[in-house]
């Protein structure tokens, strides 16, 4: 979630553009197959249950959601609490 993220894959490498200065490339470990729709949906595939949910934790930090703008790197199924933000009186 968030204005201008995207991702993509070409070859065994990830990258992904997260509104930061420079794209973030992430190299794709052996046995894992990632696959990108719509430029914003990372699926990520393997036999090993415990290294995809590693490789989409390490994806996951690169930005994680923050609680106000909902902006972030998250999973399908996770709700983002949100928080409200000061009010000026």
């Amino acid at each position: 979630n968030g204005v201008g993220f995207k991702a993509a894959v070409t070859g065994k490498v990830i990258t992904m553009s997260l509104g930061y200065s420079h794209p973030i490339n992430y190299d794709i470990p052996e046995q894992i197959k990632v696959t990108v729709d719509e430029n914003t949906k990372i699926t990520i595939e393997g036999p090993d249950k415990q290294l995809v949910g590693k490789v989409a934790s390490e994806l996951r930090s690169f930005y994680p959601p923050e609680p106000y703008k909902g902006k972030g790197v998250k999973y399908s199924d996770e709700k983002i609490i949100r928080k409200e933000g000061k009010t000026v009186q």
